[in-house]
């Protein structure tokens, strides 16, 4: 994502936090409908009666816009395509999350995007929506979160995101590790990679370049080239970081994965790095040989141990 500090929906932001440590039942209101909202194509519409002060009712398809700057770019249009099919068969059965169009026109997408743009493709006239009364601080955490425990973002997009809740609504380090379950160094380590050029950053988005490569050229001078390496011959991590070395180091040459055998597994640390920045939290493995070993999660509150129980039970994703 782009450094852009266009407003959402033309509104001014505003540099007071909110929402934080709520947790995503306060950030998305407590919203419980009796029977499951459907949408079918060629369906009666009705309006479904909220259980709360939100409103869940069925809005036309063409009134809703995407949100402007949404943490969310790359959508996998094979997976809409399937997505759109069963809707098409069995209707939408979860409603979307959307706000009043700050210009009075229509619905700005909060949650949801990639639901609205399968019933576009179903043929849908019409689909359930929570309206929510959002300023845009909370808008654009909601949106954050939701894409973070589905899994949907890309490093870069989920980089870009903390990065401008920091500058545009005056977020911090710990006030969104808070916010999306994880640690504060993830979303350092995660922001940092804003530092690698456009090029680097773009090999990230599209999964060219593993986040451990990706690190490893954070500071370089030549990131770019030896990004490009790294996909073109399959370098490892190891040989990543000793190229970069070489490079500030004058030229020496490169110590690759010879002699590995010294100290831990490369390939378990390897394991435990890939582990740590997927789930945002301290993992270690201890293994004892013959395939046998132990996995500890480390986390530093209860909101962390919740995600993780969520990641470990399919209930986040």
């Amino acid at each position: 994502m782009s450094d852009n500090k266009d407003e959402i929906g033309g509104i001014p932001p505003r540099k007071k936090p909110s929402g934080l440590g709520r947790g995503l039942n306060a950030l998305f209101g407590d919203v419980a409908v009796e029977a499951p909202v459907l949408a079918v194509p060629g369906g009666a519409a009705k309006t479904v009666a909220p259980a709360s002060g939100d409103s869940v009712q069925h809005v036309g398809v063409g009134q809703i816009r995407p949100l402007p700057g949404q943490p969310r770019r790359h959508f996998d249009e094979a997976a809409i395509g399937e997505l759109a099919d069963s809707i098409g068969t069995r209707g939408l059965l979860q409603p979307i999350i959307v706000r009043r169009a700050p210009d009075g026109d229509g619905y700005q997408l909060v949650a949801g995007e990639r639901r609205w743009r399968a019933a576009q493709r179903a043929g849908l006239h019409q689909i359930p929506a929570l309206v929510r009364e959002l300023d845009d601080a909370a808008t654009y955490e909601i949106a954050l979160v939701e894409n973070i425990q589905r899994q949907d973002l890309n490093a870069i997009e989920e980089a870009g995101a903390y990065r401008r809740l920091i500058d545009d609504f005056g977020h911090s380090q710990e006030e969104l590790a808070k916010l999306v379950g994880k640690s504060r160094s993830h979303v350092a380590n995660l922001m940092r990679l804003l530092d690698l050029p456009a090029g680097v950053q773009a090999l990230i988005g599209d999964g060219s370049l593993a986040m451990g490569h990706a690190r490893a050229l954070i500071g370089a001078d030549n990131a770019e080239a030896i990004a490009r390496k790294v996909v073109k011959e399959g370098l490892s991590v190891r040989t990543v970081e000793a190229l970069v070395r070489a490079e500030k180091g004058g030229g020496r040459k490169p110590v690759v994965d010879a002699g590995a055998g010294a100290g831990r597994d490369p390939d378990i640390v390897a394991v435990e790095r890939h582990l740590s920045e997927l789930l945002g939290i301290g993992v270690a493995i201890q293994y004892a040989g013959g395939g046998k070993g132990a996995l500890t999660l480390k986390f530093a509150s209860l909101d962390q141990l919740d995600m993780i129980c969520q990641r470990l039970s399919g209930e986040g994703i």
